[in-house]
């Protein structure tokens, strides 16, 4: 295959993966899903401890993290980099001297290729240029792969462009429009935010501290929590960090089969946005979707699209979008920390060194998440 012949078929693929995602964002952040139906569902099927009243948050709650945490104009009214521009060279110097044993392992898991709950699938090919002799020419094998970035199954880091304000604004993180479109994301997109990026990563892994293989579905994961993890690893989850979450959702799934992680996984409760944004984290990652599922927030008074109106459930994402639009801190969805998991355990140490390469996708809202730890 020549190299003409095979730049043409990457570009394809580029140009799929980018609209794929750019469409996933587009039915995410308009809380509906394909055909008109709603992505909010009613607060009682949640974890419950999310409608105590210690923990029970409205979508008008969401309205005021939402202005507490922002960091528009931070950086600049230009800037599309979000709280990427904490992880400073010395930032990742200071990283660097993590790596004792020089043991690397992988922190991503590749979409299904088998449709199923939360996953879409992949289509995968492999061939031969059809004008080719096979009988008398050198053969070589040609792999065409098409998959949705924002797959269930698929570990991706989703730009900040991926959510857009619910105010009927229409704006993505820095107050720039979102003018989602065919073309993607105009603004905030994943090739805008910059080069790839090595820091400090903490893992917390609750399963490890509450003793389980895993968390049971729509556990919400609350500040307590957190700091409960940092005083039994002793370390402090602070600026420029890289935090990943392990509530055990590929170990769930290895015992018991898929299950719908995007309506029943375990994940933080909005409740802790205040606490993130002060600890000035760079990148938030889960093994799930970040956000618990089913989320807990009632309905209120939220501008949905312009509109006022009461949410006649939940806001299913509300983290997503605190974070994402007002934080400008990139999410890692459906990442694989099982291996790190077990690196961390076994050294009793888990802060490590992490390098994430996105790949430069033009206006795309997310990347496959290809990173590793390094210990």
């Amino acid at each position: 295959m020549s190299a003409e012949v095979g730049m043409r078929k990457g570009l394809r693929l580029v140009a799929m993966m980018s609209g794929v995602a750019v469409l996933a964002a587009v039915v995410s952040s308009n809380g509906v899903r394909a055909g008109g139906q709603s992505e909010f569902r009613p607060a009682d099927t949640a974890d419950p401890s999310t409608q105590e009243p210690a923990h029970r948050m409205t979508s008008d709650d969401l309205e005021k993290i939402k202005l507490a945490v922002s960091n528009w104009g931070r950086w600049g009214k230009d800037d599309e980099r979000g709280t990427l521009n904490l992880i400073t060279a010395k930032k990742t110097q200071d990283a660097a001297r993590l790596i004792k044993d020089g043991v690397v392992v992988s922190l991503a898991h590749f979409a299904s290729h088998e449709r199923g709950v939360g996953a879409s699938g992949t289509t995968h090919t492999v061939s031969g240029d059809a004008n080719w002799d096979w009988k008398t020419q050198p053969r070589a094998m040609i792999d065409r792969i098409e998959f949705s970035i924002h797959d269930g199954s698929n570990s991706h880091m989703d730009a900040i462009c991926h959510y857009q304000s619910l105010d009927g604004k229409f704006m993505v993180f820095n107050g720039h429009p979102a003018n989602f479109g065919p073309q993607g994301c105009q603004a905030d997109s994943i090739e805008r935010m910059g080069q790839p990026f090595a820091t400090r990563a903490v893992l917390v892994d609750l399963p490890l501290l509450r003793g389980v293989k895993y968390l049971p579905p729509k556990t919400a994961i609350y500040q307590a929590d957190l700091e409960a993890w940092e005083k039994y690893a002793n370390v402090k989850i602070g600026s420029g960090d890289v935090l990943l979450v392990r509530t055990g959702r590929w170990a769930l799934q290895a015992e018991n089969g898929k299950f719908t992680y995007n309506s029943q996984g375990p994940g933080l409760h909005l409740s802790v946005v205040p606490w993130l944004h002060q600890r000035d984290i760079a990148v938030l990652g889960s093994d799930a979707v970040n956000d618990v599922q089913p989320s807990g927030i009632v309905g209120g008074t939220a501008g949905i699209y312009g509109e006022k109106a009461n949410i006649p459930g939940q806001m299913d994402r509300p983290l997503h979008n605190s974070m994402l639009v007002y934080m400008g801190t990139p999410l890692i969805d459906n990442g694989y920390f099982e291996d790190a998991a077990r690196e961390a355990a076994s050294r009793k140490r888990w802060e490590f060194f992490i390098s994430v390469a996105p790949n430069r996708i033009e206006n795309a809202s997310a990347t496959p998440f290809n990173a590793v730890a390094i210990f």
